[in-house]
């Protein structure tokens, strides 16, 4: 397998470089921006706002979410494990309740206890799996295009088992790797998910996506990846003290918006926000529009 990611090759012009740290723990080593909020120091301790990006993302997607965030939280953005710039985990590391644990152990090493969870996509599973299990316990979880559900029908027959049998292959993460680093190909990939972004997204994710070891973990990801655990823990949710906040993008083609409403009908307490004909990628599509929605329901 070729090398993973490097930092001082791929990482030179990161967004937000400065803002990133390594750190040890779980026995991974995790690449995780932290933004200090920008408050004056008489002010009370900001509240920490975590940011968890889905299944083949890194922190770049939230590149222009941090900074505006930052204005009234600090801000936590950790790459998942296997992602980005962070360590592989254990063969078995991708599942939904061993990531949730991995991060569990990065936060305890951070000393950082998010009073706000954001998580697109399987981030969302992930961030309510760790509510649902106490081990995170913030005022708010917001779900942008959450992955909550198991897919349903005969794609939840094809996929899961289709992505075990290729995840086993070293040689299918090279050839998308290879396929990915045509512009052409990653433009149509991009835009399978109904979203368009900015030719800076565009490029950050040809370099992950032609990176074969990330493309392995994505693969890993969506192999292990089983939801039915937490359907069935979801009614308990609304026994937390936690609201639920399920923002969806009425373009997405890749996490049916009809997902976050079943979620709803489980849980009327939650509340869902729709921000319009925006794909999969809505937070960096409209940044700004999402982060203001997010101060809001902070606030």
């Amino acid at each position: 397998m070729a090398d993973r990611l490097q930092w001082q090759r791929e990482g030179r012009d990161w967004p937000h470089r400065e803002a990133s740290r390594f750190v040890d723990a779980g026995g991974l080593r995790w690449h995780v921006q932290v933004m200090p909020a920008r408050q004056a120091a008489t002010k009370s301790p900001p509240p920490v706002l975590l940011l968890v990006h889905g299944t083949g993302a890194s922190t770049h997607s939230w590149r222009s979410a941090l900074p505006l965030l930052s204005r009234s939280f600090t801000v936590v953005a950790p790459d998942l494990p296997g992602h980005g710039f962070s360590g592989t985990p254990p063969p078995q590391g991708y599942a939904l309740p061993a990531m949730a644990a991995a991060l569990r152990e990065l936060l305890e090493k951070l000393q950082v206890t998010p009073a706000i969870a954001v998580g697109h996509s399987a981030g969302a599973a992930i961030l309510a799996w760790m509510c649902l299990e106490k081990m995170i316990a913030p005022q708010h979880l917001v779900s942008l295009n959450g992955a909550l559900l198991p897919l349903s029908g005969l794609p939840g027959e094809v996929f899961s088992p289709l992505a075990r049998l290729l995840s086993g292959s070293r040689v299918i993460p090279r050839l998308f790797a290879w396929r990915a680093a045509d512009p052409a190909v990653r433009e149509r990939l991009l835009r399978g998910t109904g979203s368009t972004i900015d030719g800076e997204g565009s490029a950050l994710y040809g370099t992950l996506m032609s990176n074969a070891q990330h493309a392995a973990a994505a693969l890993a990801m969506m192999a292990q990846w089983d939801l039915r655990p937490l359907q069935r823990e979801l009614p308990g949710f609304s026994k937390l003290p936690c609201a639920l906040t399920l923002v969806v993008g009425d373009n997405d083609r890749t996490v049916s918006p009809g997902e976050s409403r079943r979620v709803q009908a489980m849980l009327p307490g939650a509340r869902l926000i729709s921000v319009g004909r925006l794909g999969h990628l809505a937070h960096e599509e409209r940044p700004a529009e999402v982060c203001d929605l997010i101060e809001r329901l902070a606030a």
